[in-house]
C-alpha cells in the first residue's frame, strides 16, 4: 500500500475535459476554419477571430501561408476557454508546441488556464512568454491603433467607406470628452464582425517596421 501511495505521487492526476469543454471542441471542430484532421505542427491559441485574422494577414504579407505550414490558428471564443484547447492540444493532448495572444488585463486567466492544463511554468513571472505567448498592452485593436497613429486609423476607416458612421459616433454623447483613440476602439467593437473587418485592412496598413511587438514575436515564434 505505501509502494501504491508512492507511485501516485509520482504520476499526478492528468486532466481531463468537462461536458462543457467537450462540447465546445465540437462545436470547435465543426466550424468554418474548425480544427484540422490531421495533428498541426503548432497551434496558436488566440481569444476571437479578429487576431486570427491578424495573425494570417500579417504572415501573409510576409509571404507566410500558416495552414500550409501546418500552424492552425485557434479562435477559442475567450480567454476563459484557455484551459480547455491547452488541455486539447497541449502536453496532455496531442501534445504540440502551443503559442498565443492574450490581453493585459487577462494575463492571470491565461496563467491559471495553462497551468491547469499541465503548462505549470506559466504561473512563474515569465512564463507565459517563455511558453510562446505575448501579451497585447490593452488587446490588439490598440496595438494596432497606436502603431499606425489615430489619423491612419480613420483614413483607412474613410476608405472602407464608414467615415460618416465613426462621425456620427463621436458625437454621441456618451463618447463626449473621449480620446480620439478610445472613440476608434468603441468604433471598432461596435458592431459584430467589424473587428474581423478591421484587423486585416489595418494590419495591411502598418508599416513594416512599426508592426506591434507582440505580433512579430508571435510569428517569429511559430
Amino acid at each position: 500500500r505505501a509502494a501504491s501511495t508512492r507511485s501516485a505521487e509520482v504520476e499526478p492526476r492528468r486532466a481531463t475535459h468537462t461536458r462543457a469543454e467537450t462540447r465546445l471542441l465540437r462545436a470547435h471542430a465543426a466550424a468554418p476554419n474548425g480544427a484540422v484532421n490531421t495533428p498541426p505542427r503548432a497551434v496558436v491559441l488566440v481569444e476571437g477571430v479578429s487576431d486570427r485574422v491578424a495573425l494570417h494577414t500579417l504572415a501573409q504579407r510576409g509571404g507566410r501561408d500558416l495552414g500550409a505550414e501546418g500552424v492552425e490558428v485557434v479562435a477559442m471564443d475567450g480567454i476563459t476557454n484557455t484551459r480547455t484547447f491547452a488541455l486539447r492540444y497541449g502536453p496532455q493532448g496531442l501534445d504540440v508546441p502551443l503559442a498565443g495572444l492574450y490581453d493585459a488585463a487577462e494575463e492571470a486567466i491565461l496563467r491559471h488556464g495553462l497551468a491547469a492544463a499541465g503548462l505549470g511554468a506559466a504561473l512563474d513571472q515569465d512564463g507565459p512568454s517563455r511558453l510562446g505567448f505575448f501579451r497585447c498592452s490593452a488587446d490588439l485593436e490598440d496595438e494596432l491603433i497606436r502603431a499606425l497613429g489615430t489619423e491612419a486609423v480613420e483614413a483607412v476607416i474613410g476608405q472602407a467607406g464608414e467615415a460618416q458612421s465613426l462621425g456620427l459616433l463621436a458625437q454621441m454623447p456618451a463618447q463626449r470628452g473621449w480620446t480620439r483613440e478610445a472613440v476608434l476602439r468603441r468604433f471598432l467593437g461596435a458592431r459584430s464582425g467589424r473587428k474581423a473587418r478591421y484587423a486585416a485592412l489595418l494590419v495591411s496598413a502598418v508599416e513594416p517596421g512599426r508592426v506591434p511587438e507582440p505580433l512579430t514575436a508571435l510569428l517569429a515564434r511559430v
